[in-house]
């Protein structure tokens, strides 16, 4: 990993928690720590994102969360969808990324796109 952390601002923290929360799950991710109005979110021994209600949203952008194998990224999308994304572009192989990137694409809280992705052939982890 090349950063420790990272953070951006939201426009709605609760709304943006809540999000995060229920789609990263599948991922394995959950928050690490919490404070008034901020969350960070990771998992054990990796690198770490931060969000809160500091200031204005930086606009979207877009972040690629790691997934250990290809149906986490399809469980990914299933609740990414359920708490209130938007499509941006199914499970499924990129190829024009290289043979085995397999990733889906979700628009959520202030229009980040979020993604799930595992470059693992299918069948390994």
């Amino acid at each position: 990993m090349v950063f420790d952390h990272i953070g951006f601002n939201v426009s709605d923290f609760p709304k943006a928690r809540e999000f995060l929360l229920r789609a990263l799950q599948p991922l394995g991710i959950a928050i690490t720590m919490e404070g008034e109005g901020w969350a960070m979110v990771g998992r054990q021994g990796e690198g770490n994102f931060w969000f809160g209600a500091f200031g204005a949203s930086p606009g979207p952008i877009h972040l690629a969360f790691a997934a250990k194998n290809r149906e986490q990224v399809r469980q990914f999308y299933a609740a990414a969808l359920a708490a209130g994304g938007q499509d941006n572009g199914g499970p499924g192989l990129r190829p024009q990324y290289h043979p085995h990137y397999y990733g889906a694409f979700v628009i959520g809280p202030d229009g980040h796109n979020f993604e799930a992705v595992c470059h693992a052939p299918e069948g390994d982890s």
